[in-house]
C-alpha cells in the first residue's frame, strides 16, 4: 500500500464528484448550515446554549457552534453525502478495471476514505469561511481571531466527518449494509452515538460536545452564572425569551481531549480499512456476483432467466408478464403488478414482523395506540416505500416505459400499491381508533397514510434513488413519533399540523410526482436501446 496509490485513487475520485451539480448544491447547502449555526443575537432562535445563557458571538463561540453544529449535521446527512462510491466503480466498470490492475485492496478502501473525508472536509472549510463572516455580520464581536475560531473545526469537525467517511465506506462493503438498511440503519446509529455522547457515563463523545459543556460551565461559575439543573442544547431551537449573553473564550485544550479526538480519527482509519479482511475489490473469482434487479424482478414474476434479454413490447415493464397489452389492460390488472412489485422484497420474516406489530396494535392500551403503535408500524415498511419511483432506473427499463401510451397512469398505480402498503400496515391501529370513536386519530391516519407513499413516490422520482427517501423519512419518523408538533404527520401527540394540511402536502407531492412523469423526457441511450 503505498501512499501514491492512495492519493491517486482519492484525488480521482473527488475529481469525478465535484464535477457534479449536486457537490455545488451541497456547498451550498453547506453556506445556509453556517448562517443558521450564527442566529440574530437579539431573536429567539438559537442553535447552542446551557441553562438561559449562550456565550458572546466572538471568534471562539462562534467558531465551536458551528464546528459543533457542522459536526452534528455532517455526521447525519454528509454520510448520504458521501455513500456510494464503492457501488459507482461496480455499475460503471471500473471496478473490473481495478480488480485487474496491481492495486490492493487496502489502499483502495484508503483512497475511497480519503475521498469522502476530503468531501466533507470541504463542507467543513465552508463553514468555517461562513462562521468567519456571520461573525463580523452579527456585529457583536467583529474582531475575528482565526485560531480562536478555526481550532475547533479542526478538533470537533474533523474528527467526526472522519468516521463518518469510514461509515459510509464500511456500509458499502458489509453485504447485508449495502443497500436501504445500511441508509435507515445509520440514522438511528447516529441518533445513539450523538445522544450516548454527551453522557458523563459514554465510552466515546462523538462530537466532543461534552468538553466543551464542561468549558462552558467552568466560565459560568467563575462569573457567577451557572444554576443547578441548568441544561445544554445544540441544534436549532426556539427559546421563550433571547439568552443572555457573556464572554466566552472557548475550551482548553486538554491532552486527554485531544488524545480522545487523535483516538476517535485512528479508530476511523481502522474502520474503513478492516472490510480488506472479505472485500472481494471487483474480483469475480473471489466473491460470487449479485443477482442484478431486472433479474430479480423477472423471477419475482415467474418468469425463467436467460443470458440474453428477450426484446419486449414498449408497453411491458420488466419483470412483469408482457402477455396483456395496454388496449386490453386494465387498472387492476397494472395496479397488481405494482403491487407485486413493491412487495417483492418482503420475505417471510418480514411479514412476521408485520403481523407482530398489527398484534402489538390490538393489545396495547388505547391511548398507546396513536403514540406507539402506529409510528411502529409505519416505520417498518421504509425500505419497500422507499424503491416508489426508482425501480424503472434500478432496473434499466427507463426506455421501454418512456414508450408507454400513459405513463400516468402507471405512476398513480405505483402510488396506489404504496398507498396499499401503507394502509396495510395501519390498518390494526385503524381499527382500535375506530373502536374507540377517535375521530381526531383516525383523521391523523388518513393524512399521514396519504403522505408517505406520496412523499416516498416524490422523493423517487426526483431523485432517482431510493436513498433520499431513505434519508428523509427516518428524521421525519422520529420527530413525530417524539412528538415534535411540526414534525407530528402520525397524530402521536397534540398540537401536530391539521390532517388536511397533511393531506394538501400529500396531494402536493403526487402532483409533483406525476409532473415530472408527464414532462420529463426519455433518456436518449435508453430511447435508443427501447
Amino acid at each position: 500500500m503505498t501512499l501514491r496509490a492512495i492519493g491517486g485513487t482519492a484525488l480521482g475520485d473527488v475529481r469525478d464528484r465535484v464535477r457534479r451539480p449536486a457537490y455545488a448544491v451541497t456547498l451550498l447547502a453547506a453556506v445556509g448550515l453556517g448562517y443558521l449555526a450564527v442566529p440574530d443575537p437579539g431573536g429567539r432562535l438559537v442553535i447552542m446554549y446551557i441553562g438561559e445563557h449562550r456565550g458572546v458571538y466572538g471568534s471562539a463561540y462562534v467558531g465551536t457552534a458551528t464546528a459543533l453544529a457542522s459536526a452534528l449535521w455532517l455526521t447525519l446527512g454528509g454520510f448520504y453525502v458521501v455513500r456510494g462510491a464503492v457501488g459507482r466503480d461496480e455499475r460503471t466498470g471500473v471496478g473490473r478495471l481495478l480488480a485487474a490492475s496491481p492495486l490492493r485492496t487496502a489502499a483502495y478502501l484508503a483512497g475511497k476514505w480519503l475521498a469522502n473525508a476530503m468531501v466533507l472536509g470541504s463542507m467543513v472549510a465552508v463553514l468555517a469561511v461562513t462562521a468567519a463572516v456571520m461573525q463580523v455580520a452579527r456585529g457583536e464581536d467583529r474582531w475575528v481571531d482565526p485560531v480562536a475560531l478555526l481550532v475547533p473545526f479542526a478538533v470537533i469537525a474533523l474528527p467526526a466527518v472522519a468516521v463518518t467517511a469510514a461509515a459510509a465506506l464500511l456500509s458499502e462493503t458489509v453485504p447485508v449494509l449495502r443497500g436501504g438498511v445500511g441508509n435507515v440503519g445509520w440514522f438511528f446509529v447516529w441518533m445513539a452515538g450523538v445522544l450516548a455522547g454527551v453522557s458523563e457515563r459514554a465510552p466515546f463523545d462523538l462530537l466532543g460536545a461534552r468538553h466543551v459543556v464542561d468549558g462552558l460551565r467552568a466560565t459560568m461559575v467563575e462569573r457567577g452564572l451557572w444554576r443547578s439543573g441548568y441544561s445544554f442544547s445544540l441544534g436549532l431551537t426556539e427559546v421563550p425569551e433571547p439568552l443572555e449573553a457573556f464572554p466566552w473564550d472557548g475550551f482548553a485544550l486538554t491532552p486527554g481531549f485531544l488524545a480522545g479526538r487523535a483516538s476517535l480519527t485512528l479508530a476511523a482509519v481502522v474502520a474503513a480499512l478492516l472490510p480488506a479482511l472479505w472485500f472481494a475489490r471487483f474480483d469475480p473469482a473471489r466473491g460470487r456476483p449479485r443477482r442484478g434487479l431486472a433479474e430479480a424482478l423477472r423471477g419475482a414474476a415467474g418468469a425463467a432467466p436467460v443470458r440474453e434479454p428477450a426484446p419486449e413490447p414498449a408497453y411491458a415493464y420488466r419483470g412483469l408478464p408482457a402477455a396483456a397489452p395496454v388496449r386490453g389492460g386494465t387498472f387492476g390488472r397494472l395496479l397488481a403488478g405494482e403491487l407485486a412489485l413493491v412487495l417483492r422484497d418482503a420475505n417471510r420474516w418480514w411479514w412476521l414482523v408485520a403481523a407482530g406489530l398489527s398484534a402489538a396494535a390490538l393489545a396495547v392500551p388505547s391511548d398507546a395506540v396513536a403514540p406507539v403503535a402506529l409510528p411502529l408500524a409505519w416505520v417498518w415498511p421504509v425500505l419497500l416505500w422507499s424503491r416508489l419511483g426508482t425501480r424503472p432506473r434500478l432496473a434499466g427499463v427507463e426506455g421501454l416505459l418512456g414508450a408507454y401510451p400513459s405513463p400516468v397512469r402507471r405512476l398513480l398505480a405505483e402510488w396506489t400499491a404504496g398507498f396499499a402498503v401503507t394502509v396495510l400496515l395501519g390498518l390494526a391501529p385503524l381499527a382500535r381508533m375506530v373502536a374507540a370513536a377517535d375521530t381526531d386519530g383516525a383523521s391523523a391516519w388518513l393524512g399521514g397514510a396519504l403522505l408517505i407513499p406520496s412523499l416516498a413516490l416524490a422523493a423517487g422520482r426526483v431523485s432517482r434513488t431510493p436513498r433520499v427517501f431513505q434519508a428523509v423519512y427516518p428524521p421525519l419518523w422520529y420527530g413525530a413519533f417524539n412528538g415534535l408538533a411540526p414534525l407530528d404527520f402520525l397524530g402521536a401527540a397534540p398540537g401536530g399540523p391539521p390532517p388536511p394540511l397533511v393531506a394538501g402536502l400529500a396531494a402536493a407531492l403526487l402532483a409533483a410526482a406525476v409532473l415530472t412523469a408527464a414532462v420529463r423526457p426519455v433518456p436518449r441511450r435508453a430511447a435508443r436501446a427501447a
